[in-house]
């Protein structure tokens, strides 16, 4: 005999079904509300078992002075670069430049990997090249190298604080002839490695004409025209920098 849908349905187990879940019903599994728990409507989270960690604030390094000049800067004796330069004072101290030029900003010029082959196998090391300017007349570039790429910029950080130099800006072109500080008082020419940097004075709106990284020192001596002109690799920057600063301080040494 054959059986009515009624009674077929009767016939199988079936289970209850619930609110958002699978429909229940005759042989189907039993139905949630919307998801599994943990949250609501959602898989299982985190989100209401543990609270979320707070943030690490930033620990700002108290400069302390070690040497005698970092103690007469500390206390206000020397407030100014030009009383360094005038009693000619060794700065060995990176806290000084700091103290005395707070609007210095730096810049990454340049990272690399360091290979040698050493008796215990190949050795690794990173390098980074970093510039220090305030764009008015005082320039710094550092190199520094350590395993890691982090330390290795902060020790070329501290490499470009001690290496800052003044820099004389001024007027030198004939086609301009003003009294603003705008590019070089006269032409000057420096080497470093196989590179030769030659700084032509420009007249004023002419802008930098000089390759993309060259032209970012510049910018950040506080040259705003000015002509350049390159010889050797340029592209290796450990030397071209070491060619414009020398190009640069040549403008405070010799005017």
């Amino acid at each position: 005999m054959s059986q009515s849908a009624p009674q077929r349905q009767q016939g199988r187990t079936g289970r209850p079904g619930g609110f958002g879940g699978r429909p229940g019903g005759p042989g189907g599994r039993p139905g949630g509300f919307g998801g599994r728990p943990g949250g609501p409507g959602g898989r299982g989270g985190r989100q209401g078992d543990r609270p979320r960690r707070p943030r690490r604030e930033s620990v700002v390094e108290v400069w302390e002075p070690k040497t005698l000049l970092g103690k007469k800067v500390a206390s206000g004796e020397i407030t100014t670069m030009e009383e360094i330069y005038e009693k000619g004072l060794r700065i060995q101290e990176a806290g000084i430049i700091k103290k005395l030029l707070p609007d210095l900003k730096t810049e990454v010029i340049d990272v690399g990997l360091i290979q040698k082959m050493t008796p215990n196998g190949q050795s690794t090391r990173f390098k980074a090249l970093v510039a220090a300017g305030n764009k008015n007349g005082w320039l710094g570039i550092g190199l520094g190298k350590s395993k890691q790429m982090r330390i290795a910029i902060e020790k070329a950080n501290n490499a470009a604080f001690l290496n800052v130099s003044p820099i004389k800006l001024g007027c030198g072109s004939w086609e301009c002839k003003c009294d603003q500080k705008h590019s070089v008082p006269f032409t000057v020419k420096g080497k470093g490695g196989s590179v030769t940097i030659e700084i032509l004075p420009g007249p004023r709106g002419l802008g930098l004409v000089a390759g993309g990284r060259i032209r970012n020192l510049l910018k950040l001596a506080g040259v705003k025209d000015a002509w350049t002109h390159t010889k050797g690799s340029t592209a290796t920057m450990n030397s071209t920098s070491r060619a414009l600063l020398e190009c640069l301080r040549q403008t405070f040494s010799h005017g």
